[in-house]
């Protein structure tokens, strides 16, 4: 009897300290995100799963920033962040401009403090040179507050990023996204309805659907 009572007391240790250590690394270190829109395409699909580190942009000043591999936030970088009109909704966003730059849109490019960029992760966007989305006319100029960096979506025709909502606090970045570890090829209303019913019907099609729908050559690609 000591001996069930033993081991049932290990099997109950261990599960939970393994639920302890599941909602750490959920709160603080890696969080699960998946794409519900197009905004980001071609580089992150409708249904694309990805990884988002979230510890890598610790507060300046903080002492995580001496024991912990964080960064500053750089242009380039994709994110995960709170939606500013709506904080309970998460987005995910490319990084354009940083705090103090000036952001100006000219003709379909970018302009960082009146000088064109660089953008090498648009190249899937720009076949044989040329920019088959549509910028929505021009922006700015217009400054980025210190505190703040300016979002915007690959899929530059089909995004509601700082254009519309303003640049993005930094207290509303959750994390940078940094590899896919699953990717099902669905419809945006597939991840868009909410609801028990809708949480069932992706359960079923994901499973009914698994092996036919997941793209194998995604998995476990880095966030470009």
């Amino acid at each position: 009897m000591s001996f069930q009572k033993s081991t049932a007391r290990e099997y109950f240790e261990s599960i939970v300290i393994a639920v302890i250590l599941a909602l750490f690394v959920r709160t603080w270190a890696v969080q699960a995100f998946k794409i519900p829109t197009g905004s980001m395409e071609q580089n992150l699909l409708i249904g694309d799963h990805l990884l988002v580190n979230k510890f890598v942009y610790a507060p300046t000043g903080s002492a995580e920033r001496s024991w912990l591999p964080v960064t500053d936030v750089r242009r380039g970088d994709v994110l995960v962040f709170k939606f500013p009109e709506e904080p309970e909704r998460d987005f995910i966003k490319r990084v354009v401009g940083l705090p103090g730059e000036t952001v100006e849109l000219r003709q379909s490019r970018v302009f960082i403090d009146g000088e064109p960029i660089e953008e090498p992760y648009l190249d899937l966007m720009r076949p044989d040179g040329q920019v088959p989305y549509d910028m929505r006319g021009t922006y700015g100029p217009q400054r980025v507050p210190d505190g703040h960096v300016f979002m915007m979506g690959d899929n530059r025709g089909d995004s509601q990023d700082s254009r519309y909502w303003g640049a993005l606090p930094l207290d509303y970045v959750k994390g940078r996204a940094f590899m896919m570890y699953w990717s099902y090829e669905s419809a945006s209303e597939f991840y868009r309805d909410v609801g028990v019913g809708a949480t069932l019907r992706r359960l079923t099609e994901g499973v009914t659907h698994f092996f036919t729908r997941t793209r194998w050559e995604r998995l476990f690609m880095a966030v470009p």
